[in-house]
């Protein structure tokens, strides 16, 4: 399947600009996304998600940069992590609350978008989301994303396994089959559940959740960093 990131990453961001919600191809799995109060609501209902549940933001490496407040020797972990292995990592992180991006919130998405301070912004999942992310930050204009399913019913790596319900809230949908992971049989744990993108939270190095290729990260942090990710309490 051909693919054009960059033509494609606009199509989409034009959509997300003009209150649209689009579902979106990632290395890891199908994503939805949103760039308006309205958009984010009807996301949420359409996924079933509890609004006590936040999401994250549509980020890459200069988004991590830009927004996220951490040690220059934590950045340099993240950033040999991503340049040596690129594998799907969601970082969360206290962030710049007075970046203009941060500033564009309303009260219901900052709500949605955070957490106890914290910004969840998941790194190397692929070119699309990449020069999404690119655009997103060059406007400071936030946008948030989650996984394209059913609330607790499963990450999706094909776009005719993501619910009706899901998909027809979509305006856009960036279909370019099976994702990365799965065709690589490494999205589905040992219980045989499927797994979205393994995160970290920054601030004590723990895990909030393990995902994709969970195992490789584990290790690296362990052999390259000299650190034992412990499972959060």
């Amino acid at each position: 399947m051909q693919r054009n990131y960059l033509k494609d990453a606009k199509r989409v961001y034009d959509v997300l600009k003009k209150g649209g919600i689009a579902i979106v191809y990632m290395r890891n799995a199908y994503a939805i996304m949103s760039g308006t109060d309205i958009a984010l609501k009807k996301v949420y209902t359409a996924k079933k998600r509890s609004l006590d549940r936040p999401s994250g933001l549509v980020a890459n490496a200069r988004t991590h940069e830009k927004l996220h407040i951490l040690s220059k020797e934590k950045k340099n972990i993240i950033k040999k992590f991503s340049k040596k292995y690129n594998l799907p990592i969601s970082i969360i992180a206290p962030y710049k609350k007075k970046h203009p991006m941060i500033s564009k919130f309303s009260s219901f998405s900052k709500r949605l978008a955070t957490k106890n301070n914290t910004v969840n912004l998941l790194l190397n999942s692929g070119p699309l989301r990449e020069h999404i992310a690119d655009m997103s930050l060059n406007d400071n204009f936030p946008l948030i994303a989650s996984s394209a399913n059913l609330s607790q019913k499963g990450t999706k790596y094909q776009v005719g396994d993501i619910e009706d319900r899901v998909k027809n809230c979509a305006d856009i949908i960036i279909n370019y089959g099976p994702c990365e992971f799965y065709k690589e049989g490494k999205t589905i744990d040992y219980d045989g559940l499927s797994l979205s993108s393994t995160q970290i939270d920054f601030r004590d190095m723990s895990i909030v959740r393990k995902g994709v290729c969970f195992s490789e990260i584990y290790s690296i942090f362990k052999d390259e960093f000299d650190i034992n990710l412990a499972l959060k309490l």
